[in-house]
């Protein structure tokens, strides 16, 4: 049975998917997960805290970072998502791009690919995760992680970004991917400067267009550091009023560091979306 993006959260809830990062270039510390037992165990930890999805990722994807091979994507992710999928009652999300990594991923358990180029660098993942019954997360990304930050350039950014992940949907329905496994990710500090990012939070209503669930990770970003010049560590309260106003504006799904804090806020904040 193919994987729907409604198993999430229920009830037309916002869904809170925790982060697990394998990398040790991964742009935030108190994430990293250095062997399986630990990444076991933040698991768990984001399970009980409320998560309704965990996206595992091996490959850093910050701005500045190097691409890795497949060979140690797979050896970092395969034993940490076969063990989650056994461990833990949420779906898993697979962080790649690799076609290859995708398709062991899936094999091992997962049931998301959480793709940052939105299935338009490999014409064969979509083909992967249409074969697997998966669902996908299609991502945009402006360059390459080495180079997205260096000069970000739009005409309008949410109609540039819409075109986009409007070709996305398009190249993942084509392959067979059920409609109900696509979700759509604006792509929030993927090639975007402080105002774009912002502009982007402030318009997720226009990506209802596509009639997909809508994700956007802000989770202790560099926009958040720019805004209130902390670091990393110290960015909690602009990450969940960042996601605050994602969910206000239409955001379907966060993608986090905090699972605890954020599931409490964006009960707010769906209920008063609700409300409105």
């Amino acid at each position: 049975m193919s994987f729907s993006f409604d198993q999430l959260a229920g009830s037309g809830s916002v869904a809170v998917m925790g982060i697990i990062n394998l990398s040790p270039d991964s742009f935030y510390a108190g994430n990293r997960c250095a062997t399986l037992d630990e990444a076991v165990r933040n698991a768990e930890s984001m399970v009980e805290e409320g998560a309704h999805v965990l996206d595992v990722g091996a490959e850093s994807t910050r701005p500045g970072s190097q691409p890795i091979a497949e060979e140690t994507e797979l050896k970092r992710l395969a034993p940490v998502v076969s063990a989650l999928a056994k461990r833990v009652p949420v779906p898993i999300s697979v962080d790649t791009s690799k076609p290859g990594v995708a398709d062991r991923v899936l094999q091992e358990g997962a049931r998301i690919i959480n793709d940052v180029t939105g299935l338009q660098m490999h014409p064969e993942m979509s083909r992967v995760i249409a074969r697997r019954g998966a669902g996908v997360v299609v991502m945009h990304m402006q360059g390459t992680p080495e180079t997205m930050q260096d000069n970000p350039r739009y005409g309008d950014v949410v109609e540039d970004v819409l075109v986009f992940l409007r070709l996305s949907v398009e190249i993942a329905g084509s392959a067979g991917i059920a409609p109900g496994s696509i979700a759509v990710d604006p792509g929030i500090g993927f090639g975007k400067t402080l105002e774009h990012n912002l502009k982007l939070i402030g318009s997720l209503g226009r990506f209802k267009v596509l009639d997909k669930p809508v994700l956007i990770g802000v989770s202790r970003k560099s926009f958040i550091g720019r805004i209130l010049d902390l670091t990393e560590e110290e960015r909690l309260e602009g990450s969940l009023a960042a996601g605050v106003a994602g969910v206000i504006n239409g955001a379907d799904i966060l993608r986090v560091h905090d699972v605890r804090a954020t599931v409490r806020a964006v009960r707010i904040a769906h209920a008063i979306r609700e409300a409105g």
